[in-house]
């Protein structure tokens, strides 16, 4: 189990307490001092792992499967005294274009708060910094560590906006610029990667409105409740950007399929316009070379130069006519 531990720490009154590193001391002195609780951090822990986890805080079989499990839809479930966050964590890699998703899951006790990850994403070193220089953690306890999670995750999605933004009016501008733009993988990948950045936000922000709204639900003061309405503005922010995000990707790929679809009729008006100008000659040397023995025109001096300019002249007509029609 220590190998998934990223840190643990008791905390009494706010401050991280240094007075032992057994971790059954700090379970049983954050239940026997109401000012303390227990906060540990976990990365990809196994069910075996999370078994001792559970034994030690008490924490509901169901909230230790969820954790175990990634791939969870972002959900709030509440346990008696417990309660279980899921939430996705997204990141951007620029040379690809792409974005990576992870998970973190907040178990909150009475005396405790279990911090589970999955995936390379979003580490909560700084939070927990943050949280030990402020006087947050004192006033809120357990209530505190799960908004400052919470709005870490959220600014995270507010960074992968403002990338997918630039990557969105890019495309766009390439699409509707003069040059001709002919990378539709780009389009399709991008409208898939906002797709999957919609599937993290999106169920994000039921569980944010019960946090913040809901009365009912155990061990949330009413002093945290407008931090946590604050995280659940943001995620509906997000959740309509990336919406609006989606709607201008289908637009632009509409508008690239009406393009190609153009560029195919020109280039089909341009294949038959040379076609033209190549059948006319064809059509006329082929009359004249059938060799009959009565036609006139073989025993005429002047007849081959004229058959020349007859097909000159033709095709110049045509060729003039093409291109007042922007054939060609």
């Amino acid at each position: 189990m220590t190998v998934v531990i990223v840190d643990c720490a008791l905390y009494r009154n706010g401050q991280r307490a240094d007075e032992t590193r057994s971790l059954p001391k700090m379970a049983a002195a954050a239940r026997q001092d109401p000012e303390a609780f227990v906060w540990m951090g976990l990365f990809e822990p196994s069910s075996t792992d999370l078994v001792g986890v559970g034994r030690l805080f008490g924490i509901h079989p169901l909230a230790l499967e969820d954790a175990v499990h990634a791939r969870q839809r972002p959900k709030l479930d509440v346990f008696d005294q417990t309660m279980f966050l899921a939430m996705r964590t997204v990141w951007w890699k620029s040379a690809t274009e792409s974005i990576e998703s992870g998970e973190i899951m907040v178990i909150v006790g009475p005396h405790y708060v279990v911090t589970v990850r999955h995936g390379e994403g979003l580490g909560l070193d700084r939070v927990r910094k943050y949280l030990e220089q402020t006087e947050r953690l004192g006033q809120h306890g357990p209530a505190a560590v799960l908004h400052a999670v919470c709005d870490a995750v959220v600014d995270g999605y507010l960074d992968i906006v403002d990338e997918v933004e630039d990557a969105v009016d890019d495309v766009e501008a390439k699409v509707f610029g003069a040059d001709r733009y002919d990378d539709s993988a780009r389009i399709y990948r991008l409208k898939r990667e906002v797709h999957e950045f919609y599937r993290a936000v999106a169920p994000l922000a039921e569980p944010m409105a019960r946090l913040a709204d809901d009365g009912s639900l155990p061990l949330l003061e009413t002093e945290i409740r407008p931090f946590l309405s604050d995280v659940r503005d943001h995620v509906l922010r997000v959740r309509d950007m990336v919406e609006a995000y989606d709607r201008q990707l289908g637009d632009i790929v509409q508008a690239y399929l009406a393009q190609v679809g153009v560029r195919q009729n020109e280039d089909m008006r341009k294949i038959s316009a040379y076609v033209a100008l190549a059948a006319v000659p064809t059509l006329l040397a082929g009359i004249w070379g059938m060799n009959f023995e009565h036609m006139p025109e073989l025993r005429w001096q002047l007849g081959y130069p004229l058959a020349l300019a007859v097909m000159l002249a033709a095709c110049g007509l045509l060729w003039r006519s093409f291109k007042r029609h922007h054939w060609l």
